[in-house]
């Protein structure tokens, strides 16, 4: 089924709680829909597809056509070597999928308890927390290809996976593909993933075989809460920005700039991955407020909407402040992880 409504208000289609409009909204329940929607949508008109609208930034309204799906449905497909192959609609909720295979002793995903969004957006944006990453678990994504005009199936590996990033966010393929499910393989053999420091601490001295991952999940949710504001009741994005990667003399030159002060940092291909949260608060912009937005107080790698009035100028101009402040005391250029439209 299609629903069709037209100069649709957004407000509560972002997280971040913009208050702006599309020209058109449709949603639709099954993929069997995506043929005909498009077959419904002058060629003139732009277009775009969201989720739940949990990592993007409207920077003024959108004139054309918004779309969504309302595809929902977890089911398990079969077993692979013992592991448990099960396909979720791209509009359900990530968080529910989570808790759902939780909830079946199913590991895999428990670590990404918490994150706003959905399914579909997941295997786009590749969402990550606390050791996991989507396409650790991701082994098959399904799509509607918009210039071949066809149904299609991305392995895991054609999928292209990189920190925050896939295939279906390069300019040849961002707005090409509309997927519709995604395949996660999931495992009912106990292995909690405790590589986060503040995971370890939790579970200290706990036979990992005596975890659960609803234990898993409560513990994420637990730490998200005391650092991270819910969208539901402080508008926000998320995480804002990327942890940047830089080079190893680039990494040596900041600690030798900074004496006395430990440098967090993960070594990674490339380099070394620095905590963006670190270098904004290093800045002094933890808790800062400038007109109706602010950087949370608990955790400086997200900018709120605390009394939902904040206007897109607002929120790009403390964005730019904040890049511009870490790029003059570091000599790193931030990069947005909130996606603007």
């Amino acid at each position: 089924m299609i629903t069709t409504i037209d100069n649709y208000d957004l407000s509560d289609r972002n997280t971040f709680a913009m208050n702006v409009k599309c020209g058109i909204f449709m949603e639709y329940t099954t993929a069997e829909d995506i043929p005909f929607l498009l077959s419904s949508i002058r060629k003139d008109i732009d277009k775009m597809h969201i989720g739940a609208g949990s990592n993007i930034l409207f920077t003024k309204d959108y004139p054309g056509v918004v779309l969504h799906s309302a595809i929902k449905g977890i089911r398990i497909l079969g077993e692979n070597i013992g592991n448990v192959i099960v396909r979720a609609g791209a509009g359900e909720t990530m968080d529910d999928f989570v808790k759902w295979a939780c909830d079946r002793g199913l590991w895999g995903i428990e670590n990404l308890s918490g994150i706003p969004g959905e399914v579909g957006a997941s295997a786009v944006q590749n969402v990550g927390a606390y050791g996991t990453e989507a396409c650790d678990a991701i082994v098959a994504v399904h799509a509607y290809d918009e210039v071949e005009h066809e149904f299609v199936t991305f392995t895991n590996e054609k999928c292209r996976y990189a920190y925050r990033d896939s295939i279906f966010k390069k300019p040849d393929a961002r707005r090409r593909y509309i997927i519709h499910a995604v395949d996660y393989e999931l495992s009912p053999i106990s292995g909690p993933n405790l590589s986060y420091p503040a995971l370890q601490k939790i579970f200290e001295g706990r036979d990992r075989s005596s975890i659960t991952p609803t234990e898993i999940r409560n513990a994420i949710i637990a730490t998200r809460s005391s650092k991270l504001p819910n969208p539901a009741t402080v508008p926000s994005a998320g995480s804002f920005f990327k942890n940047p990667v830089i080079s190893e003399e680039c990494f040596n030159a900041i600690v030798a700039g900074n004496p006395g002060i430990s440098v967090p940092n993960f070594r990674v291909e490339g380099g070394y991955k620095i905590p963006a949260a670190w270098l904004i608060d290093q800045c002094g912009w933890k808790g800062y407020g400038e007109g109706n937005v602010a950087v949370w107080h608990l955790q400086p790698l997200v900018i709120v909407n605390p009394e939902r009035k904040a206007s897109p100028d607002e929120v790009i101009s403390l964005e730019n402040k904040i890049i511009v402040s870490v790029r003059e005391k570091f000599g790193i250029t931030l990069t947005p992880e909130v996606e603007h439209i």
